[in-house]
């Protein structure tokens, strides 16, 4: 790293804790934004307080309004039978509660993972986090399920008939029936007995659901960033509404497969094989500090027969967004929903990458019981393996040009105006070409393992593998290792530093610096600009990646790592004077004469530039002779006139 690179850096390190320091608010600033906090919270529970009473007071008219119509079909369910149950389905995954108040799943525990304290099962919603309303019509009447109570009447530890009755042999029946080691709940929806209770010419049930999505992670803003309402097509395209603001969508008479109320590592799924339409989406962003990440509404409508001769039948993925997982209700030929996409592995490219490569080699690495941080360190051993011929092939293109350096210098002092820019690129051309040396030589290579290194960018946020696994300092490779809390906020870094990140930093700068000397060839003295942002960007990226998840710093520190100690020893291997030696001998060999490739071209297209400018400079000439021609008959024509 030279003088200028060097006190850039201190410089920008310097500007940044100034401004850090001499921005941050004083004593009597703290308090009084404290005060102006305090009573904004005092303005907004006052407000909840009056919402909430006046919500209570529409529901209590709603129910008098309903207890004052004995006439209604469900008259008898407004009020519980043995008070408010709750049935409880289990198996070896997931702990489930039904409500009898609506009939609806009213909280769910995800027993293989852990909260943060990592003792306490996880918990995807429970209480007011979630509602699911069921809306069936007749011709006097709309009936809100979330306004009855339904009546348990068969029950095992994974299934359970519930009962909306109207009359012994009149009801709508809920049947739960929870899968044997899976995270999968089917839902029939079947009527019974109710001729001229339900309109028949009415065939749909419409379905309002909404659930609060709690903050499960630690960091809120990587998980804010990867929760997103998600849904498929029945025509098999995934889409989701915005991650990062308020976002809503009608969707008409389009049919979805399913709807996801997603957070960074688990889901709520709704899924109908019969379709769902007249769908109506939203998401709305929730305030850091509040416990949760966003809050998510749906309303649809799917088939239901009102004669009771076929069930309504929808399924509930509610578990961890575990690629293989996921993928293993396709495999089995009964489905065809996708879910694995709720995954997100990057475009088409990388998604074949990850999905072929990247997850398979995980998985092999994993089951042999391995901790996640040496699964990374091999991981990122055997990635950079399957590079390296290109990675050598980029280091010996660097390195071939440094060794013709002395030789472009002499080039450059031969032509050193800049009106013979031009005939110095081409001679420098020419002189690549005749070496067997092409300055393009270590891109390709470059864009070969590019895809590969995006790849594993996206996979390993994603991988739930890496949760609550603890490595060094890292608590929980699945989000950010701070080992330095600011009592402050430092713009676009925020109030921490990971020590992943700055050891990424530092290595990325280190593994530049070296980068830059291999390609410093003086042929071109212009691009200082470039090699000083060069520079400049793993400083960048330690803005960016701050609150990135450790594993990921960690994995490009390791790759970052490997690759400043393979060109060390590819450096260290390489004789620069018998690598000029082979350039001399690749010269004077007749078949290496021929021009080909890049360089060619490049000399070719320079030749003809120069043939068009040559053409154009002999028009000019032309022209101005012409000119000339013309001012002297003129000149000419007026004397004999004046004689």
């Amino acid at each position: 790293m030279d003088k200028n690179t060097a006190t850039g850096l201190v410089l920008i390190a310097l500007l940044l804790i100034g401004f850090s320091y001499f921005s941050r608010p004083s004593k009597e600033q703290l308090a009084a934004q404290q005060r102006y906090y305090d009573s904004i919270a005092q303005v907004q529970q006052r407000e909840a307080e009056l919402k909430a009473k006046h919500d209570a007071a529409l529901a209590n008219e709603a129910q008098l309004a309903l207890d004052a119509d004995s006439a209604g079909v469900f008259f008898a369910a407004r009020k519980a039978q043995g008070g408010d149950s709750l049935t409880v389905l289990e198996n070896e995954l997931l702990k489930l509660t039904i409500n009898a108040h609506g009939g609806h799943i009213g909280s769910a525990v995800i027993k293989e993972y852990k909260e943060q304290d990592k003792t306490t099962p996880v918990t995807l919603f429970q209480g007011e986090d979630t509602r699911m309303n069921f809306l069936f019509y007749n011709r006097d009447e709309t009936i809100l399920t979330e306004n009855y109570y339904f009546t348990p009447v068969q029950k095992t530890d994974t299934s359970v008939v519930l009962r909306l009755t109207s009359a012994a042999d009149s009801y709508i029946e809920f049947a739960y029936t929870l899968h044997p080691h899976s995270y999968l709940v089917d839902l029939d929806i079947r009527a019974v007995g109710m001729d001229g209770k339900l309109a028949t010419g009415n065939k749909t049930v419409d379905i309002e659901w909404y659930q609060r999505t709690r903050q499960i992670e630690k960091g809120y803003t990587y998980e804010n960033r990867l929760s997103e309402l998600t849904y498929r097509t029945l025509k098999g395209s995934v889409k989701h509404l915005s991650q990062s603001k308020d976002d809503k969508k009608d969707l008409g008479e389009e049919m979805l497969n399913w709807i996801a109320f997603k957070n960074q590592f688990f889901s709520a799924v709704l899924i109908c094989d019969e379709g769902l339409q007249k769908t109506q989406l939203a998401s709305k962003m929730e305030e850091r500090g509040s416990g949760y990440i966003k809050n998510y509404s749906a309303q649809t409508t799917t088939a239901f027969d009102p004669t009771g001769r076929t069930p309504s039948q929808l399924h509930f993925y509610i578990g961890p967004n575990h690629y293989k997982t996921l993928s293993a209700f396709d495999k089995k030929g009964k489905h065809d929903w996708h879910l694995n996409r709720l995954v997100y592995l990057g475009w088409p490219l990388l998604r074949w990458i990850n999905k072929y490569f990247t997850i398979n080699i995980f998985d092999w690495l994993s089951s042999w019981g391995l901790h996640m941080g040496l699964v990374l360190l091999f991981m990122t051993l055997i990635v950079k393996l399957v590079i390296f011929p290109a990675t050598y092939k980029t280091y010996m293109s660097s390195a071939k040009m440094k060794a013709l350096k002395p030789k472009v210098d002499e080039i450059n002092k031969k032509y050193p105006n800049e009106a013979d820019n031009m005939k110095k690129q081409q001679e420098v051309m020419t002189m690549y070409s005749q070496y067997r040396v092409s300055p393009m030589g270590g891109c390709l290579p470059m864009l070969i393992q590019f895809p590969i290194l995006m790849a594993l960018f996206l996979f390993v946020p994603s991988a739930i593998e890496l949760r609550q696994q603890s490595f060094l300092w890292a608590d929980d490779l699945s989000t950010y290792d701070s080992i330095i809390n600011f009592p402050f906020n430092i713009p676009f870094l925020g109030n921490h530093l990971s020590l992943f990140c700055l050891l990424m930093t530092v290595t990325n700068i280190l593994y530049t610096s070296w980068t830059m000397k291999m390609q410093d060839t003086g042929a071109n003295p212009q691009m200082a600009a470039m090699k000083w942002m060069t520079y400049l960007m793993p400083v960048f990226f330690l803005f960016i990646l701050n609150d990135y998840p450790a594993g990921l710093n960690y994995y490009y520190f390791l790759s970052t790592l490997i690759s400043v100690i393979t060109m060390t020893i590819m450096r260290k291997c390489t004789n620069e004077t018998k690598l000029l030696a082979q350039l001399e001998a690749n010269k004077k060999d007749p078949k290496q004469m021929s021009k080909t490739g890049f360089a060619a071209r490049l000399e070719q297209m320079q030749k003809q530039q120069e043939e068009l400018m040559r053409q154009r400079q002999a028009q000019q000439q032309q022209r101005q002779e012409q000119q000339q021609i013309l001012k002297q008959r003129q000149k000419n024509q007026q004397q004999q006139k004046k004689k």
